[in-house]
């Protein structure tokens, strides 16, 4: 098993992947194409966050089971709990230390057509759109 170790910008927010990243993701939802983010996917149980979990501030938007982690201090997106597999996180492939991205294939994922569940969705967002379930607000 391989031990990868990573940071936000500033260093305030460290982390640990104890995980063979064998693929790295993309996806063409809204939020990842203006981050541009490329992720790699790794089980929860793989990511440790060994220094600055009270820099983690988070985001979440839509359906809420995605939430995405950035740092308070610098603002980088370090890593985020998926949607489509809650068990799994996608890491900042940039943020690991001494990474080289280059050596794997990068796969696109289709983030755009998941339903949107939120009460005003902006009419640029794709996807289905769905009623919302009483009683939930949505960003």
């Amino acid at each position: 098993m391989s031990r990868h170790v990573g940071s936000c910008h500033c260093g305030g927010v460290r982390f640990s992947v104890n995980h063979e990243v064998t693929e790295l993701t993309t996806c063409d939802c809204s939020l990842c194409v203006k981050r541009n983010a490329v992720m790699g996917k790794v089980p929860e149980a793989a990511l440790s966050i060994d220094q600055g979990q009270e820099l983690l501030a988070t985001c979440q938007w839509n359906s809420m089971r995605a939430v995405h982690h950035f740092c308070r201090r610098c603002s980088i997106y370090v890593f985020h709990r998926k949607r489509a597999a809650p068990n799994h996180f996608g890491v900042n492939i940039f943020c690991l230390d001494g990474f080289d991205p280059n050596s794997l294939p990068v796969r696109a994922t289709e983030g755009a057509g998941m339903t949107l569940v939120c009460d005003r969705p902006r009419a640029e967002w794709p996807g289905s759109r769905a009623r919302e379930p009483e009683g939930r607000n949505r960003y």
